[in-house]
């Protein structure tokens, strides 16, 4: 179990709390509100009115020791540098700020974020992509070379198994997991599986490999 810190819980902040929470992860929250903190007390393993910025109350709760943290701080972006510049002196490893604005993202990776989300950007673009190859149910972009992609097989795929398939051999993806109709999941689906409809293909590679199964989608 990983121990996540979400400093500000705005929508999105929450949002992202209550969801680690269901997963069954260990989840800090931390907002200067008084009124938002006691909202989220008996939901979150530990909801805390705190100045992020402040080294001496981060320390205290033991800010150093999560595995990873959260920073949404909505609009105020010189308390996102602040805080951002705490946690990497403090030595979190894991740092994933919310920017609200293009031309933040570089700012906040030069000192010391390690991911950088523009929530309105992301999903704009999710949507776009998902809407322009309707068998793409969603992509997540993992770097600018790779992404990962869950999609619905195409109509040939269907009664095929993955080893006649040959999807690495033919479009240089790895296919990691079969989500089935039921809601179970196959991790590491053996080259006999057989393709049935309903299935979805969670599948990794390269941008540019993605692209060609896209247009097949």
């Amino acid at each position: 179990m990983r121990q996540y810190a979400v400093i500000g819980l705005g929508k999105f902040g929450r949002s992202v709390a209550l969801t680690l929470l269901e997963d069954g992860e260990q989840v800090i929250g931390i907002d200067s509100n008084e009124d938002v903190v006691k909202q989220l007390a008996d939901k979150l393993t530990n909801a805390v009115q705190a100045d992020a910025a402040n080294e001496k109350a981060m320390t205290k709760l033991g800010i150093q020791d999560v595995d990873v943290a959260i920073v949404s701080v909505g609009e105020d972006f010189e308390a996102s540098i602040l805080i951002t510049l705490l946690l990497k002196e403090l030595g979190v490893k894991e740092i994933i700020v919310k920017a609200s604005m293009e031309g933040q993202e570089k700012v906040l990776q030069k000192i010391g974020a390690t991911r950088v989300i523009q929530p309105e950007r992301d999903m704009g673009t999710r949507l776009a992509k998902s809407l322009s190859s309707p068998r793409i149910i969603d992509q997540i972009e993992l770097s600018s070379n790779y992404s990962l992609l869950e999609m619905s097989p195409p109509e040939d795929f269907i009664g095929k198994s993955l080893g006649a398939l040959e999807i690495r051999a033919k479009y240089g993806l790895n296919v990691i997991a079969l989500k089935h109709e039921s809601g179970d999941i196959d991790i590491a689906p053996q080259a006999g599986h057989v393709i049935k409809k309903g299935d979805l293909l969670v599948v990794i590679g390269q941008n540019k490999d993605i692209q060609r199964v896209k247009k097949k989608a």
